[in-house]
């Protein structure tokens, strides 16, 4: 699906970039990203730092082309198109945002560890993608 066709749909609106905020987004992702790394944090604050800094920064991407939404998990479906990512990476934060919604709604998060290497690996080739936009 493009972003054009998620618009027609309401899942996106156009509304034009805004360097400040693109930058803002990507400021606060990559002081969280860092931060996930610390392995004196507990399992639950990495995994939340480093979920949040790949919404930021699939955020930034999104915004960065020209849209918003108010849906979390539009904007890891986007990447594709925002950042040129391929969709293995997209599955890993879209399993990601079910695990944290059920964290989030249910209190419960198994501890993953594996899959949260694999979220803080994907996040910086994202940081690193998001980083080449210019806006």
């Amino acid at each position: 699906m493009t972003l054009e066709n998620l618009v027609r749909i309401n899942q996106l609106k156009r509304e034009p970039p805004d360097r400040r905020e693109f930058e803002g987004l990507l400021n606060a992702a990559t002081d969280r990203l860092k931060d996930a790394q610390n392995t004196t944090l507990s399992f639950s604050s990495r995994f939340d730092l480093a979920y949040n800094a790949a919404h930021g920064l699939a955020m930034a991407a999104l915004r960065a082309a020209g849209y918003r939404t108010d849906k979390r998990y539009i904007v890891f479906q986007c990447l594709v198109h925002t950042a040129g990512l391929d969709k293995a990476m997209v599955r890993l934060f879209a399993v990601c945002h079910e695990r944290r919604n059920r964290a989030e709604y249910e209190g419960i998060l198994d501890e993953d560890e594996r899959l949260l290497a694999g979220l803080v690996m994907n996040t910086k080739g994202l940081l690193e993608s998001v980083r080449q936009i210019h806006v």
